[in-house]
């Protein structure tokens, strides 16, 4: 079966910046490398991820929420393949996380943070389900190395924490990771 690669980011970000052509970029190269994506299912990074795994001949699953302001707010985006949709962000972070065979970190804010949090955690207390949490850019690395080389979180906690600062490094860890 195919492995699912859920890529967490900002929703707040514009096509023209860095960032979007970042996410766009991983979008493309997890597509063409045979990965199905599944994301928020909004604009931003989700956005950017999904247009460029369609754009790709991707399968795109978005994961969409009726609660809070999000639905009223905002539309899916179009390059949707699938659309699964829960009534709370509880449940929508749980698909996000659960149903994922691997997870990539693009810039983001507090919901992506919590969205990195609940990964980490899973992968944590779930050893067996190993899973690899990949960090993009310089943005996550500031945030999550503090944590990963401090004496609050063990050495084997951090093992499933990789860093990338380019697509190609993204595939590079999938593919060790999955021994692909």
């Amino acid at each position: 079966m195919t492995k699912v690669i859920s890529v967490f980011g900002s929703a707040f970000i514009v096509a023209d910046s860095e960032e979007y052509k970042a996410a766009y970029e991983v979008g493309q190269v997890l597509a063409r490398s045979g990965y199905r994506v599944m994301n928020g299912g909004y604009d931003g990074i989700m956005g950017a991820v999904s247009r460029g795994a369609a754009e790709a001949g991707g399968h795109v699953i978005g994961v969409t929420v009726t609660q809070g302001r999000q639905e009223a707010e905002r539309m899916p985006n179009p390059y949707l393949t699938e659309r699964i949709h829960y009534e709370t962000i509880r449940e929508r972070l749980h698909h996000l996380v659960d149903h994922a065979d691997g997870y990539i970190v693009m810039p983001g804010g507090i919901g992506t943070l919590q969205e990195v949090g609940e990964a980490w955690q899973l992968l944590r207390l779930d050893a067996p389900s190993a899973r690899p949490l990949i960090a993009y850019g310089s943005f996550w690395r500031s945030i999550l190395m503090p944590l990963v080389t401090s004496p609050y979180v063990l050495p084997k906690s951090a093992e499933p924490v990789r860093f990338a600062q380019t697509p190609d490094d993204v595939m590079r860890h999938l593919r060790e990771f999955f021994r692909s």
